[in-house]
């Protein structure tokens, strides 16, 4: 749909001028570029936002994997006692002790003012605030900051991915956009490394194309635009299209892997289980996937959200489920339905376990792909019983940091949990002091 240009007006920007419209584009050549929010667009000033430069990360690759499983754990039976390297582990890390050196625990971190139960779920790496209200807006989560800075450097700058969800997901763009998840396993092994035919490839080639030099078609459209808004508005178009411009190199990076032969792996296309009920099998699909994709470098930020809420009564080996997983999480203390959530929570760890020794087998180079791999695992909730999202179960493991600790901080005044994701950042090579509602780095994680 196209809209006419208002004609720009010499007179000073006061409230009373007519707000530039928001729905009003740059057009040419058969392309329309939205325009951002712009303080031209109310009757008043408003705050411009600011941008961070991309950093390159080192030489050697270090890559993200962020988990979320959206109804938690029991926190009676996953938090240890005691604190520091002496803890002593709960039912659920007993599940893990194989890989005791490997991880660190933390309790009593959550995300400031980051509330609402269930819909606290697409925050998890983004730290949001006030999910559940009606002004609500997302930010630019963790693994996508993570893929403005260095996923030129490969061939998917981001994999998002989910269990028996292609709706709710952990990815959000800095606009606040979702980035639906895959949750076809065997879609995504294609899209890593089967080899399209030569006509495929200069067709998707030419889709690539199609995308760049946007900004050179409107170029003239910018510049009128530029000379009838406000200086700070000026500032924030010039942000504006230089992140245009940056899509536009990464569309043309994009355009040189597509030349590019693709990885060749030993493993077959995986089967997805055709059954939501088979949940478990679809979680360790996805974690076989993710190692692969690390392994052959294919990306270095992926998340995958394990959707329990929407999942149906649960095939569990060895174990009659009777409930949904939704309705078990809310056991109002039954004795039943928590014996049937605690096997499912223990299954949750031993995959978790699988994962963890499936990256330690990896070699790359003298380490193991583990050591320069960083397994974000956690949940927006706390207590899903309850729908608290304070004391968020969170367990990092890999990434090159001195582990085999309980980090415990104040479960009634929270330490933010956002100090984490500062530290993961800092660790990719991507030099943030600030992320969310950080106050700094994570207090007590050492670099390994």
């Amino acid at each position: 749909m196209s809209h006419s240009p208002q004609p720009s007006s010499s007179a000073p920007f006061v409230s009373t001028r007519r707000a530039l419209s928001r729905r009003r584009f740059l057009q040419g050549a058969g392309i329309a570029l939205s325009l951002p929010f712009l303080e031209s667009m109310l009757p008043t000033f408003a705050r411009a936002a600011s941008s961070s430069s991309p950093l390159a990360p080192g030489a050697k690759p270090r890559r993200m994997l962020g988990i979320c499983n959206n109804l938690g754990l029991l926190p009676d039976l996953f938090f240890p006692t005691g604190k520091g390297r002496d803890y002593k582990p709960s039912p659920y890390l007993q599940v893990l002790q194989e890989h005791r050196q490997d991880f660190s625990v933390f309790s009593g971190v959550s995300h400031p003012n980051v509330d609402g139960g269930h819909p606290a779920d697409i925050c998890f790496l983004t730290a949001a605030p006030h999910p559940g209200s009606s002004s609500f807006r997302n930010t630019i989560s963790l693994d996508q900051h993570i893929a403005e800075r260095i996923g030129i450097l490969t061939r998917f700058p981001s994999l998002t991915l989910g269990v028996n969800t292609r709706t709710r997901s952990l990815s959000w763009t800095g606009t606040g956009v979702a980035i639906p998840p895959e949750d076809k396993a065997a879609d995504v092994f294609k899209q890593l490394f089967i080899q399209g035919t030569p006509a495929q490839v200069e067709a998707q080639i030419r889709k690539l194309d199609t995308g760049r030099s946007i900004l050179d078609t409107i170029a003239g459209q910018a510049k009128e635009l530029e000379r009838s808004v406000t200086a700070r508005d000026r500032d924030r178009l010039d942000q504006y299209f230089t992140s245009v411009r940056d899509l536009e190199n990464r569309l043309q990076a994009s355009r040189g892997w597509e030349k590019k032969p693709k990885p060749v792996v030993k493993a077959a296309v995986p089967v997805d289980p055709a059954s939501p009920a088979a949940y478990m099998e679809k979680v360790k699909v996805m974690y076989d996937l993710a190692r692969l994709a690390f392994e052959t470098d294919s990306t270095r930020s992926i998340t995958l959200m394990l959707d329990s809420v929407t999942s149906p009564v649960l095939e569990i080996p060895d174990t009659k489920i009777t409930d949904s997983y939704h309705n078990l999480s809310h056991h109002g203390k039954s004795t039943e339905k928590r014996s049937q959530l605690k096997s499912i929570d223990e299954l949750h760890m031993k995959l978790l376990a699988d994962l963890i020794g499936n990256l330690k087998a990896v070699r790359e180079g003298e380490e193991a792909l583990l050591d320069r791999t960083m397994v974000l695992y956690g949940s927006n909730f706390g207590d899903a019983n309850q729908h608290t999202c304070f004391n968020m179960p969170t367990i990092l493991a890999g990434g090159g940091f001195k582990h085999g600790q309980h980090l415990g901080f104040d479960t009634a005044q929270n330490y933010p949990l956002p100090n984490l994701f500062v530290s993961m950042l800092q660790r990719m090579g991507i030099e943030e002091d600030r992320f969310a509602s950080s106050t700094g780095t994570m207090r007590g994680l050492d670099l390994a």
